[in-house]
């Protein structure tokens, strides 16, 4: 099972970029993307690589469910 992470582009250099993911910033690899993004694109990504790009709405719901599930983890950790 595969795992990709939306994640917006706030920085371009070349074939890497920096992305923010959930308030995380990393850099990855956008050698794999079959378009050519730009800041402000969001992409899937797996493994360091940017996979695909996705629409702005697309992405941003997809945040709030691994957002919602991340919580839901934490308060079962809390409760025990």
């Amino acid at each position: 099972m595969c795992l990709a992470v939306p994640s917006k582009i706030i920085e371009l250099d070349g074939y890497m970029a920096t992305v923010d993911v959930m308030g995380l910033k990393k850099q990855i690899s956008l050698m794999l993307l079959p378009e050519e993004p730009k800041i402000g694109d969001y992409v899937l990504v797996h493994a360091g690589f940017a996979i695909n790009k996705m629409e702005p709405a697309e992405a941003e719901e997809a945040l709030k469910i691994f957002q919602k599930i991340f919580q839901e983890m934490e308060e079962q950790g809390r409760d025990g």
